[in-house]
């Protein structure tokens, strides 16, 4: 039994240290820089992104994060939420390419976002709200590249953008998935409309699945049927060939 019980104690502390580590695994990869929602459809107008920043240091906090947005698909319309303890610095720049909309042409947008003079202490972690007033609708997705400065002096360089087939990597810059958008007239776009053809096929399949299914089960029933009938006849003769012999 003292084998017995050193062995289950001795699985015990294991599992207990695996499990531990998987979950610190898991809050290390969950610690960096992120953007949410993860996706809006593309062209999308009069929504919020929210960056969520993390404080990943024991002895350090957060004093300073810059977030910048893309300017070759720019953001346009851009407010940001004020934020207790944090001031907020809006950097805009010329475009390369101006954007015409439906109020003009615009050739100039918001190419940064600096907060300071906030704190955000260890295990701990700050949203900072970006209105905006359109999403671009030429391109399948948005890197904010970030900057989050410590009060000991250390920048953690959120900048890195993950490659197709490629693992993510250490420091990845927050990206927002821009997905197809409605047509005019209220249709779903055709890949919308080939992933809600592939969803009936789908479904007809799996009824004809069902119905091949029962098909099958009844053939099965009756063949069980016939199979005990043809067992009860035999033992029928069987008895009635002995009567005359008794």
């Amino acid at each position: 039994m003292s084998a017995y019980r050193t062995t289950l104690r001795r699985a015990g502390t294991v599992a207990a240290l695996a499990t531990a580590g998987v979950l610190a695994a898991a809050g290390v990869a969950s610690a960096h820089v992120t953007v949410h929602p993860e996706s809006y459809a593309k062209g999308a107008t009069d929504g919020v992104l929210t960056f969520r920043v993390p404080n990943e240091e024991d002895k350090a906090s957060t004093t300073k994060v810059q977030v910048y947005l893309p300017t070759d698909h720019p953001v346009l319309g851009v407010l940001v939420t004020p934020q207790n303890g944090w001031t907020a610095k809006v950097t805009t720049s010329k475009l390369k390419t101006p954007v015409k909309t439906d109020d003009g042409t615009i050739t100039d947008a918001v190419s940064e976002i600096t907060w300071t003079g906030g704190k955000i202490g260890a295990g701990q972690y700050e949203d900072f709200n970006v209105a905006f007033g359109q999403l671009p609708d030429d391109t399948d997705q948005l890197a904010f590249k970030t900057l989050q400065t410590y009060s000991d002096g250390d920048v953690v360089r959120w900048i890195e953008q993950t490659t197709a087939g490629d693992d993510e990597p250490e420091n990845p810059a927050p990206v927002l998935k821009l997905t197809a958008k409605e047509s005019e007239d209220g249709d779903e776009t055709p890949a919308a409309s080939a992933s809600t053809a592939a969803t009936s096929t789908k479904s007809s399949t799996t009824a004809s699945s069902s119905s091949s299914d029962s098909t099958a089960r009844g053939l099965g029933i009756a063949g069980l049927i016939v199979g005990v009938l043809g067992l009860a006849a035999g033992a029928f003769a069987i008895v009635r060939s002995r009567t005359p012999r008794s």
